[in-house]
């Protein structure tokens, strides 16, 4: 976690965002990237190819408006770490992704307004986008929560050992940096029932392979995997859950169908994706 990217658009979210970075790259000793994207309309001429027709001066104005936002959250919150800005013109997703590979970020923190659906996430749809397709690890923020604070660690997991070995190597260096205790949990649901003693047996098996430490194993029954795991979250007092996302295909397709945005919709804690590779 030594290089944080934070896609700002200024708002509290986003604001929120950057001081949970700060206090993540205080701790990593490393540096925040605060970027902001500005989408440019696009004018179209007689064959419709798309073309841009944009005066300097304009281009200029919204540079400087940026900058002079960067400033006021910089002197206010990023004091203790390295802070780039970086203002960057163009289609966001496209430009996020772009940037988190070229410059090698190790991570995306970024705001979400949460009620309003994952598709509110920070920059409107975008925000799926960039955790489709970020190689790296991406945490949603809603409410600003101090480092230090996250001691307990949510791992809702479908204990598919075949496809889970980057992500639960992930979800261990996670751990390892905040230095909490981490709760693999199975949702059992009707739809995807097994036996308690079944999955109790498949859970410390798979903790056992991946020789987690510091760790509890638990079977939550539900009849939906979304509130189950919000359920099982505010049972625990989480202070983070760690999901995979599946065939790099969103917030939405966390485990199935819509988990995702209920439960980024209805927890307050951070929330750490990590999209599985194909």
């Amino acid at each position: 976690m030594k290089k944080i990217l934070v896609p700002c658009d200024f708002s509290e979210q986003a604001i929120n965002a950057f001081r949970f970075a700060v206090d993540v790259a205080a701790q990593s000793k490393g540096e925040v990237h605060l970027v902001h994207v500005i989408e440019l309309p696009v004018m179209h001429d007689s064959v419709l190819m798309p073309v841009m027709s944009f005066e300097e001066a304009l281009l200029k104005e919204l540079r400087e408006k940026a900058e002079r936002e960067f400033k006021k959250i910089t002197d206010k919150y990023g004091a203790e770490v390295k802070t780039i800005t970086r203002v960057i013109f163009g289609a966001t997703s496209r430009m996020i992704t772009d940037y988190i590979e070229d410059q090698s970020m190790d991570l995306v923190i970024m705001g979400t307004k949460g009620a309003s659906g994952v598709k509110e996430v920070l920059i409107g749809s975008n925000a799926e986008k960039v955790v489709r397709w970020s190689p790296v690890p991406v945490i949603a923020i809603k409410k600003y929560a101090k480092a230090s604070s996250i001691k307990n660690i949510v791992f809702p997991n479908t204990l598919d050992t075949e496809t889970q070995e980057d992500l639960v190597m992930k979800v261990k260096a996670l751990q390892n940096f905040f230095k909490a205790k981490i709760h693999i949990v199975w949702i059992n649901t009707p739809t995807n029932f097994t036996p308690d003693r079944i999955t109790m047996a498949r859970l410390n098996d798979f903790a056992k392979r991946f020789m987690f430490k510091d760790y509890t194993v638990s079977v939550y029954n539900d009849p939906f995997e979304e509130s189950g795991i919000i359920s099982y979250a505010h049972a625990i007092k989480a202070d983070m859950i760690a999901m995979g996302t599946r065939g790099r295909k969103g917030l939405a397709h966390i485990l199935s169908g819509s988990v995702a945005e209920d439960v980024v919709n209805h927890v307050d804690c951070p929330i750490w994706t990590y999209a599985l590779k194909k």
